[in-house]
């Protein structure tokens, strides 16, 4: 488990883990004639598309919601949240295996690499979620202070990520099957979560099983937020943030019993 002493080493790396970071967002744009502006250019121009095949041509309806831009806000809402969850996911299960070298040649805390995978996924999202705020703004869709609200909710769904990927990450390195497993599960996972679908179009059964799914209620919270423009049910989201908490003390656990055999593995 997470003890006083791990936590001292960690901070002790704390200028190189924000160094990873930040080569991590340089490493975009080094070379490029328009720099930085490539951090932006991919989410900017995911929201344009979105606006104007689902608002434009499409134009498809939801319920409860006249807005033509209701059903583009729906899809970032979800889509965004997605992206965040399948990033971190999807690079803390091999972020050892990938840094097998650095951490043959380097001594420094193996928890120092899922914290850096954590750090640069937020702020890719910081960036993303400012440009999805700005498009509420401007087509007068801006969900007020209530927007307050999804910070809980992506501590949830931060947990949850980064707690499953540690376990998933610790496991990879002596079963490396499930790098491979988990992009296919990810793939139907996304199709699995109302997304670009409403639950309301589901039939009985699958609404049913639905709620085993801890990423549509993470994901039916933003969409509360930022299109509903209303506090996301707490309650709901209850059961997520249990399987956050399960699988943050399973990964630290997994971790802190097999951290001593991962270079010798790798």
């Amino acid at each position: 488990m997470i003890s006083l002493g791990m936590l001292r080493d960690v901070w002790k790396f704390r200028d190189f883990m924000w160094g990873a970071v930040k080569r991590e967002f340089q490493a975009r744009w080094t070379g490029t004639q328009l720099g930085a502006f490539w951090v932006v250019a991919q989410p900017l121009a995911t929201i344009l598309i979105f606006t104007l095949i689902f608002s434009r041509l499409i134009n498809p309806t939801l319920t409860g919601h006249s807005s033509r831009f209701a059903y583009s806000i729906y899809l970032c809402s979800g889509v965004l949240t997605w992206n965040l969850f399948a990033e971190m996911l999807g690079r803390s299960v091999s972020i050892f295996v990938e840094n097998a070298n650095l951490l043959k040649k380097i001594r420094f805390p193996k928890l120092c690499l899922p914290i850096i995978v954590l750090t640069s996924s937020i702020l890719n999202f910081a960036v993303i979620l400012s440009l999805f705020l700005l498009f509420l703004v401007l087509v007068s869709a801006f969900p007020g202070t209530v927007v307050l609200a999804a910070l809980p909710v992506l501590l949830i769904q931060t947990g949850f990520a980064i707690g499953l990927g540690i376990l998933l990450a610790t496991v990879n390195v002596f079963y490396r099957d499930v790098q491979q497993i988990v992009q296919i599960v990810l793939q139907f996972w996304f199709w699995l979560t109302p997304i670009v679908y409403a639950v309301q179009q589901l039939p009985g059964t699958a609404r049913d099983l639905m709620r085993w799914n801890p990423m549509w209620r993470l994901v039916q919270a933003y969409q509360d937020i930022f299109l509903g423009h209303r506090l996301p049910e707490w309650s709901a989201l209850g059961y997520p943030a249990l399987l956050a908490l399960f699988f943050l003390v399973l990964g630290m656990f997994a971790f802190h019993r097999l951290q001593g055999e991962i270079v010798d593995e790798l």
